[in-house]
């Protein structure tokens, strides 16, 4: 793992014990996916990042500077790279400072994929609800956090996740579409859940796609479902608890849909 760390567009070579990302979450973070030395849909990434910049009152680095940052950790391979923005330093309290922000980013090695479907499992934890953080990638998971440690300890590659009226919202980390009479289908993300890249892309070209509240019941009763994030594309659902999936020609021609998009998505 190599790691930069900024102060506003200046390195440092540390982060501050008093960092309002370290002490209260206030920051926000991006995970994309590099492939040799580029970064498959970076605009995106930062028009989200700035979306939740503005919508938290953080002042971001430059764009050129980010980007001219993160091509110095990055290698001649598959990388995931990971971009955290906090509000900076400040005293005790809650109330933020006016220092500039902190931004550290690092890079990772890019999750294999199982030849097999994913086995979910249904978490107990619930996504939590709130419109001014909805959509954006704000540092507080804990609810995320809970809902991983469920699937471990379950032995499930993932989990599903809903709120407090029991609609499916997401996937620990990525966002769900289901497909049911041959039409694809993805829940709203207006109260809770991130707006995800590759949500976005799929919805782009998906012409008849719906955008609609899930039920557990309607999700266990699909044609197919996948789940889809901006680092490992496209995950075809095998296994739902104790319910299985057949392999679905719906689920595998929206892979080759999302893969002509971008070909850093065909080397998996």
């Amino acid at each position: 793992m190599k790691t930069l760390i900024l102060q506003g567009e200046t390195p440092i070579a540390m982060l501050s014990a008093m960092d309002r990302g370290l002490n209260y979450g206030d920051g926000l973070f991006e995970t994309l996916l590099a492939v040799n030395g580029t970064i498959p849909w970076w605009k995106e990434h930062w028009q989200r990042l700035s979306l939740g910049a503005e919508r938290l009152g953080i002042v971001l680095p430059a764009e050129d500077i980010l980007a001219n940052a993160a091509h110095k950790l990055l290698v001649q391979q598959r990388q995931v790279l990971k971009i955290v923005v906090t509000r900076g330093v400040s005293g005790r309290g809650y109330t933020p400072g006016d220092g500039p922000a902190t931004t550290v980013l690092s890079t990772h090695p890019v999750p294999g994929r199982s030849a097999r479907g994913l086995h979910l499992h249904w978490c107990n934890t619930p996504v939590s609800e709130n419109t001014a953080l909805a959509g954006i990638k704000h540092l507080n998971r804990l609810d995320n956090v809970l809902a991983r440690a469920e699937c471990q300890k379950h032995g499930k590659d993932e989990g599903l996740m809903c709120d407090s009226q029991g609609r499916v919202v997401c996937a620990t980390a990525a966002n769900i579409f289901i497909c049911q009479s041959g039409v694809w289908s993805t829940p709203p993300i207006e109260s809770s859940g991130i707006a995800g890249i590759a949500r976005a892309r799929l919805l782009g070209i998906l012409s008849d796609a719906r955008i609609d509240p899930l039920r557990r019941t309607q999700v266990e009763s699909a044609q197919a479902v996948v789940l889809c994030n901006a680092v490992r594309g496209i995950m075809a659902v095998e296994r739902i608890g104790e319910h299985r999936f057949p392999v679905h020609p719906e689920a595998a021609e929206l892979e080759r849909q999302f893969k002509a998009l971008n070909p850093a998505f065909n080397d998996d």
